[in-house]
């Protein structure tokens, strides 16, 4: 039986550099960053003061305005990029179509800013009360649902958790979904928001956060850079509508690319840092690329996970020559949107996967912006496509994601001949 194809039909974000798809990738062509400082919070005593804020959101355009008070914001973002995505898709209208889609969401963390509100109230009340909605606004699963209840769907949900792998894992769950003859559409992707004090707080007490730009944040996000020091926290969300070929074929639907491989591994060796050797993440890149039928010299574009720590960078290098080889790695477009974004957890993959196909639509790389002097002494010696994007024919690309606890996920996608 010949295995079914998916592709993909839709597209919604709400991220840092953009309320829309459109406004996002319009940003990332000329490299504009989205990071400045904090706004949800006062930052002025941390250290980490910047971020990449969503800005000017307003999720009463998207979602009725009762439920939308009852949501966190990572929930708010993932309703919203869903209706557009839906939108695009054609399907918003279509209850009939849409009704048993799957809803497959990857989430990191949660409402952090819920958490941290209800546990303050918690500790001030004599009584240790919390507000009501603590429980329903915070937990991960809260996305999916969501959207479940905003757009009338009845099919299964489910919330993968693997970090920063979190939404590429949750895209790998949907194409084996669809694959296998369970539903025809799922809804596919992966929202966050942890920019609040607990959340700076958590991640600045790893070491793991920029700290020294707090006069100009928009050049703190630097992949690759021999002055990176740590990733910068972004929040958002990517939502993908999946589709089976012929599905959409069958009704008309624009198809924007074939998601065609998934791959995944675990490091199996530290909490918060990456195997040094890059064996598995180039084993999850490599599964990626047999699962989507395709060689390491037909992908022209890698959207790298790049977050701009010291170890991530030149390990993701490694990876990249461990899975494509040494020669094909030096030819090979790379780019870390995270410069402009900043690092979104556990939207992340889903948010990135959406460069990758917005890149074959438009033969375009993206850049890695404030990649001022290339680490290539340590080790970060590949074509990052500093600072300017470039025109350039892209029928496939791979979109990689790395988290903590050593998760691996790789996405494949190609044009659709």
């Amino acid at each position: 039986m010949e295995r079914r194809r998916v592709v993909i039909t839709g597209l919604g974000a709400v991220t840092p550099i953009g309320n829309s798809v459109d406004e996002t990738w319009a940003a990332a062509k000329v490299g504009t960053s989205g990071i400045s400082t904090i706004t949800h919070f006062d930052a002025s005593t941390f250290k980490a003061r910047y971020a990449g804020e969503v800005k000017n959101f307003e999720p009463n355009k998207y979602m009725n305005a009762e439920n939308a008070r009852k949501m966190a914001r990572f929930s708010q973002y993932a309703v919203a990029a869903a209706k557009m995505a839906l939108d695009d898709a054609g399907l918003t209208d279509k209850k009939d179509v849409i009704k048993n889609a799957g809803v497959f969401m990857g989430v990191g963390i949660g409402g952090f800013e819920v958490l941290e509100d209800s546990c303050i109230k918690y500790s001030k009340s004599p009584q240790h009360r919390c507000p009501p909605l603590t429980i329903p606004e915070l937990i991960p699963n809260e996305a999916g649902a969501n959207i479940c209840m905003e757009f009338d769907i009845h099919g299964p949900i489910h919330t993968i958790v693997t970090a920063c792998s979190s939404s590429t894992d949750a895209l790998g769950a949907a194409l084996d979904f669809i694959r296998s003859g369970r539903r025809d559409i799922c809804i596919a992707g992966g929202a966050e928001s942890t920019i609040n004090g607990f959340g700076i707080a958590t991640f600045e007490v790893l070491h793991a956060l920029s700290t020294s730009f707090a006069d100009e944040p928009h050049r703190a996000s630097r992949p690759f850079d021999k002055k990176r020091e740590g990733f910068v926290m972004g929040e958002g969300s990517g939502i993908l509508i999946l589709e089976e070929y012929e599905h959409a074929k069958k009704r008309g639907a624009k198809i924007y690319a074939e998601l065609a491989g998934y791959g995944g591994t675990s490091d199996g060796y530290h909490l918060t840092a990456p195997n040094p050797d890059g064996v598995c993440g180039a084993q999850a890149m490599t599964e990626a690329l047999n699962d989507a039928n395709v060689k390491p010299e037909e992908v022209q574009y890698y959207n790298a996970h790049g977050t701009g720590t010291q170890k991530n960078d030149p390990t993701e290098t490694q990876m990249i020559k461990n899975a494509f080889g040494e020669e094909v790695a030096k030819k090979l477009h790379i780019s870390s949107t995270k410069s402009m974004t900043g690092h979104c957890l556990g939207a992340t993959g889903a948010i990135e996967t959406i460069f990758a196909v917005k890149a074959i639509e438009n033969n375009f790389i993206p850049p890695t912006i404030n990649l001022d002097e290339q680490d290539i002494e340590g080790g970060c010696d590949l074509d990052y496509t500093p600072n300017k994007g470039i025109e350039c024919a892209v029928d496939c690309a791979m979109s990689a994601t790395f988290g903590f606890g050593g998760h691996n996920g790789v996405v494949v996608v190609k044009r659709v001949k």
